[in-house]
């Protein structure tokens, strides 16, 4: 399975996102600061699954319906940094996706997720991202589950990684930085966390319009998960 997560920069890249199915073939498409009163239908040869409806920038994810069929979906407003009360750029800052994977009839979770700016503590997005986590895990109990997008963690990501793991989730960076806009903060502020899935790359894609580089996350469903399913079938 191959998922493209990408943060638009305030939607100025969303006419590349065709070109990034043509090239890349993802069976997913996960977007940040996105205007969601002007997203396609289709993107390429994928169809839109949903979109975040509490402010006009959002997230949104995109499926290919000839693999997949969408089952349910969960936006989830997270905790506030200031920026957000002052500001309000963004309310919902998680949007799950539970599908059916029609190849082998088996059921995950994929969301798209933005934590605070960087004018936030670590602490608080490391709040947002244990939260987003249990929200999905409601969303989808016990089943494999991915969580891409901006995680605005610029530093000390190995504390980050223990945390994710201590909520039994494992943590994946990506092959390059995909952030290089401000000398101090650049870094692999686009992530990937998985659980029932072996993640076997993550590829930061050529550059575009955006302050952020596209990331394109290759994974499969872990032996574990699919041995234990077959015991059950």
């Amino acid at each position: 399975m191959k998922v493209v997560s990408y943060n638009l920069r305030k939607h100025r890249a969303i006419n590349e996102l065709a070109a990034l199915d043509e090239r890349y073939t993802p069976d997913l498409i996960c977007l940040q600061e996105c205007d969601t009163a002007d997203l396609p239908k289709h993107v390429g040869r994928l169809e839109l699954a949903t979109s975040t409806s509490g402010n006009r920038l959002g997230l949104a994810v995109y499926y290919r319906s000839d693999r997949f069929e969408s089952r349910a979906t969960r936006a989830v407003a997270l905790k506030k940094s200031l920026h957000d009360h002052l500001l309000r750029p963004a309310h919902e800052r998680l949007l799950g996706v539970r599908l059916l994977d029609l190849e082998v009839q088996r059921e995950l979770v994929v969301a798209s997720f933005h934590a605070a700016p960087l004018t936030a503590l670590n602490s608080l997005r490391r709040h947002q991202i244990r939260a987003a986590l249990g929200e999905l895990q409601l969303l989808g109990p016990g089943l494999p589950t991915l969580m891409v997008g901006d995680y605005n963690y610029p530093v000390f990501k190995d504390n980050l990684a223990e945390k994710v793991r201590e909520v039994g989730y494992e943590m994946t960076l990506s092959d390059s930085r995909t952030y290089t806009r401000y000398k101090f903060f650049r870094g692999h502020f686009d992530l990937a966390t998985s659980v029932g899935f072996d993640i076997e790359k993550v590829e930061t894609l050529p550059r575009g319009s955006s302050d952020h580089l596209p990331i394109l996350v290759e994974t499969r469903y872990a032996a574990a998960v699919v041995a234990e399913e077959d015991l059950a079938s």
